[in-house]
């Protein structure tokens, strides 16, 4: 691959460099030279000097700056056809004419130098302005020491084969940098987008500001006049620090793109970038001119790290480290044409760097392939990792929740016994009490009447939890109707005077389970004052008030430190009022017991939501 690469370089800097071999042609490369000053309208009559073309003439006039005027003669046999007239170079700008003829003139002769050095001059001679014999080509070039000002060799022939080799000329000099720099913008673009997309990735945001200005610095082959600078010396000074911020951001992006971080090399190039831009802008008419003294110290460093990166690719073994590192590499050794070209060392005049964008871009196309496919390859291990862990947590869950489910069945089991000893004691266990209470209490002739009248409350207790349970609509008046009955003869029997005030309870349901829990605390609260209270009046009130329930009784017996105190009685803060704050809590309501405020009594009070 790299050797195909080199051979097509090779072959387009032939195509670009060489003349198209035409019979008819001639190269002519000698004239004469004259300096003069910037406001010099014609030439010197004296003081010319022989020169061979292409005449740089810094080497003759090293600190000239201002017009060189070139002469140029040749002996033309046949005036009758038109004849061709290629400039190969003129830089920085110029005026031409033929026998006395003007025939091209750039628009700025002065500074602001207009800037055509970078494509060819071409011309259609009509027979009108040719002349049998000799003919003199006159050209005044204007120029900078600085800036290598040149002219180029000269050819005379056929129009169709010398306009060939001008455009020929014209691809290889201009119009591919055009190219160069479009491609450029289009991929600083592509990764800028990239970038923005994972700002994470910083090396594409460093490569994507390399590029931008890398095509900065194309520009110079464009350009034809200095603007937006007002002299040659700020264009220059310009293209300059563009050059060294390319160099110090795609240094960065090749280490960043290496995987490593240097931040203070990192900031050292930067702030040198960062100083060469600020001197370029404040003190051009000594940054412009002296430009090599920091341009060529930056190109021998952009070799180093070029070849530096080329070497570590290799070695890495990484496909993609290799492929940048062969795309960089045939830039580089164009770029050695190049170099000579800037420095004078022969006499080409084309720059053929850009020829070499389109492999740059077929590079960063595939290194950015490359690393997309690395991470699918990682998202589709990844997930199949991830499929993996929650199949296995789904199965873990899943046992999980069996266990649970079945600590769940047992626990509602033990509920449901616990539940149904609560529901004996609160029922049968109170009936069983007051029963066994009356038996002890009633004469034998009464004994039959009474153990027929404990079967009917046993059978009145069971129909309560019967009732409370199956009937889901029954509402609260109807269920307290039978505990009330109940609890009055359960009461009278002991000479407790019972006195109850229902209010509000027409239509509200509870819900079974609630409805349950709420007779049988209000049992358990009528048994207590039945067995422990010995009291001879006691108050129930259930009032509906809003949105809430409350029930609250209270009797005038001992209270609960008599009740604690009395030995027999000892078992009044046992199981029972155990039940009544368990039953309490399923409600919902908060349940107070204590003394009576004057003293005697206990007192009761449960309030609830009606809601659930």
């Amino acid at each position: 691959m790299r050797r195909i690469v080199r051979c097509l370089v090779a072959l387009l800097a032939v195509i670009a460099m060489l003349p198209a071999q035409a019979q008819d042609i001639v190269r002519i490369d000698h004239a004469e030279a004259v300096r003069s000053d910037w406001s010099t309208q014609a030439p010197p009559e004296d003081g010319w000097v022989p020169v061979a073309l292409r005449d740089l003439w810094e080497t003759r006039w090293p600190d000239h700056d201002g017009v060189v005027w070139y002469r140029v003669r040749w002996q033309q046999a046949d005036t009758s056809n038109p004849v061709g007239l290629l400039l190969d170079y003129t830089c920085l700008a110029a005026a031409v004419s033929l026998n006395g003829q003007p025939i091209d003139r750039d628009a700025s002769l002065v500074e602001p130098l207009s800037r055509k050095w970078h494509v060819p001059r071409y011309y259609t001679v009509p027979p009108a302005l040719l002349r049998e014999g000799q003919n003199e080509l006159l050209v005044r070039v204007s120029g900078l020491a600085a800036y290598q000002p040149a002219f180029g060799t000269v050819s005379v022939g056929d129009p169709v084969a010398l306009r060939g080799q001008y455009e020929r000329e014209r691809f290889a000099r201009r119009d591919m940098q055009i190219f160069d720099a479009a491609v450029g913008l289009v991929l600083a673009a592509m990764i800028g987008i990239f970038w923005l997309l994972r700002p994470q990735d910083t090396l594409y945001g460093w490569y994507a500001l390399s590029a931008i200005f890398g095509r900065l610095y194309d520009w110079n082959f464009i350009a034809g006049s200095p603007w937006p600078f007002r002299t040659t010396d700020g264009w220059q000074a310009f293209i300059a620090a563009v050059f060294v911020a390319s160099a110090a951001t795609h240094t960065i992006f090749l280490l960043r793109f290496s995987e490593r971080r240097w931040p203070r090399f990192e900031r050292v190039l930067l702030a040198l970038a960062g100083v060469v831009a600020v001197l370029a802008l404040l003190l051009p008419q000594w940054m412009g001119p002296l430009r090599n003294l920091y341009v060529t110290p930056t190109i021998l460093f952009l070799y180093v790290v070029s070849g530096v990166f080329v070497v570590f690719a290799l070695r890495s073994g990484r496909r993609d480290y290799q492929v940048l590192a062969a795309c960089i590499s045939v830039p580089l050794l164009v770029s050695l044409h190049d170099l000579g070209v800037y420095m004078g060392w022969y006499g080409g005049v084309s720059y053929l760097g850009s020829f070499t964008s389109p492999v740059m871009l077929l590079g960063m196309g595939f290194v950015l392939a490359y690393r997309f496919a690395q991470t699918m390859k990682r998202v589709e291990g990844f997930n199949a990792e991830l499929q993996r862990e929650v199949q296995a947590a789904t199965t873990t869950l899943a046992d999980t929740l069996n266990q649970q489910h079945a600590l769940a069945l047992a626990h509602s089991r033990a509920g449901e016994r616990l539940q149904l000893v609560r529901d004996l004691h609160d029922g049968f266990g109170s009936t069983l009490v007051g029963a066994i209470t009356r038996l002890q209490q009633a004469p034998d002739d009464t004994l039959k009447a009474d153990v027929v009248d404990l079967l009917k409350d046993m059978r009145d207790d069971l129909r309560l939890v019967i009732d409370t349970t199956a009937q889901e609509q029954a509402d609260l008046a109807t269920l307290i109707a039978p505990l009330r009955h109940r609890a009055s003869r359960l009461l009278e029997a002991a000479d407790i005077d019972a006195h109850w005030q229902v209010d509000g309870l027409e239509g509200l349901q509870l819900g079974p389970g609630r409805s349950l829990d709420l007779l049988r605390l209000l049992q358990e609260a009528l048994t207590n004052v039945f067995k422990h209270s010995r009291a001879a009046r006691v108050d129930i009130q259930l009032q509906r008030a809003g949105s809430r329930l409350t029930l609250r009784v209270r009797d005038d017996g001992i209270g609960l430190v008599g009740a604690a105190l009395a030995p027999a009685q000892g078992r009044a803060g046992g199981a029972g009022l155990a039940s009544m704050r368990h039953r309490a809590q399923r409600l919902g309501g908060e349940l107070r017991i204590g003394d009576a405020s004057d003293g005697k009594g206990t007192t009761l009070e449960l309030d609830l939501p009606l809601a659930a």
